[in-house]
């Protein structure tokens, strides 16, 4: 099946498209149309053209917006439930959850409508204040780039277009290479919802050639990137002065000392580090626990590790699917291999077959291996022997 692009609210086809492919079996979803220089100038002009219509939306008419958008992905939950798992690979159950996250982002979003838009500041606590105050009103910035991950292509995309509608802007979206279906069938429910047609935009296509030239034309007034720090940061140096958000990476740890309850804390740092197949931003990378309790806590994480069934995600049964690519699982590979050569035991898991990779429990890792250092977004996790939490925390930063 092919899917078109939306430029200014309308569905365009075009030659060039790329394949997205089942990271569970590779295979073949859809091909989807990727945006070309005179596409993304196009949604750009009509992006900046909807603003006036856009920021001139009254609170109840968004909040009608968002509000319907609401209700209709409730409707079409299931629909987008696995194309989130089939596009990303995360099991059934936890696409259903993102599915249900969203509607929850719509609204929240919609509620923000009703809060007051600015505030009135008294002056006169300045000596020459008497008699004077001041206020400030909050208005609509401009249009919204935004440009989202693979790893929640329904939620992280909805955190950034329903507050852009909450305020009134139009909004490009770019969502990731691998998970695009997703975000196209976003655009279209917001459509439906009723949003101006002009101020929404799905542009698929790689960051470099898509997102790059929309970030710094002038005529985006706010960009909004969810990824990797690298990334981020080189975005950043490149838009300028606007309006920039970001959600970047992250090394998340987590702390057990003697008097936890072990077997609670084990159930939830294998939830927190397997969840995704630990391709979360705050996925629980690192554990240190006191001395005393390690092993007993060691041997209750890797009991519930092992009990994980890994296969099929559009299964119901399925606790952890695969990987994004078979790229990202040699990468885990290598991470593992720097652990193991630098002392790290590998107590379970550790192989992987093509994105299939399995819970992983590692402990003995020195400070100064990759992946301690750095972020994994594995199904891995590492786990150390602290004497006290003053050293815990140490260790954490």
């Amino acid at each position: 099946m092919d899917y078109p692009l939306i430029v200014g609210g309308k569905e365009v086809h075009i030659e060039e498209k790329f394949e997205v492919r089942s990271p569970y079996d590779g295979s073949l979803i859809g091909n989807v149309c990727a945006a070309s220089p005179d596409l993304i100038e196009e949604a750009i002009s009509k992006s900046a053209l909807a603003f006036d219509e856009t920021s001139h939306l009254c609170a109840r008419h968004k909040e009608d917006i968002l509000l319907r958008a609401k209700e209709l992905l409730k409707q079409r939950a299931e629909e987008f439930a696995r194309m989130i798992s089939s596009e990303m690979g995360k099991t059934i159950r936890e696409a259903r959850g993102e599915v249900s996250r969203a509607q929850e982002t719509l609204a929240l979003s919609a509620a923000l409508v009703r809060e007051p838009s600015g505030e009135v500041l008294p002056f006169d606590v300045a000596p020459n204040g008497a008699k004077k105050w001041g206020f400030y009103q909050r208005f609509p910035a401009g249009p919204v780039l935004a440009i989202t991950p693979f790893n929640f292509p329904l939620n992280l995309a909805m955190h950034k277009i329903a507050p852009a509608i909450a305020a009134g802007n139009p909004f490009i979206l770019k969502p990731a290479s691998t998970t695009p279906i997703t975000g196209l069938m976003l655009g279209k429910l917001i459509l439906d919802a009723g949003y101006p047609p002009d101020a929404v935009s799905v542009l698929p296509g790689s960051g470099a050639k898509v997102a790059e030239p929309i970030a710094i034309d002038e005529r985006m007034k706010v960009v909004t990137f969810t990824g990797s720090a690298v990334v981020g940061k080189s975005l950043a140096k490149k838009v300028g002065i606007k309006h920039i958000a970001m959600e970047l990476g992250s090394n998340a740890a987590a702390i057990v000392l003697s008097d936890g309850d072990l077997l609670r804390a084990a159930d939830r740092i294998v939830l927190g580090a397997m969840a995704v197949a630990g391709q979360v931003c705050i996925s629980v990378q690192r554990v240190y626990a006191e001395e005393p309790i390690f092993d007993t806590l060691v041997e209750h994480i890797v009991s519930a590790a092992t009990k994980l069934r890994i296969g099929d995600p559009s299964q119901e049964n399925t606790d952890m699917g695969p990987v994004i690519t078979e790229k990202d699982a040699v990468r885990i590979d290598a991470l593992l291999a720097d652990a193991v050569a630098k002392g790290g035991k590998i107590l379970c898991g550790g192989k992987r077959n093509g994105t299939m990779f399995e819970p992983t429990v590692i402990i003995d890792v020195p400070q100064d291996a990759d992946i301690v250092q750095n972020e994994a977004f594995a199904p891995v996790v590492v786990i150390n022997s602290v004497g006290d939490i003053r050293e815990a925390i140490e260790m954490v930063n």
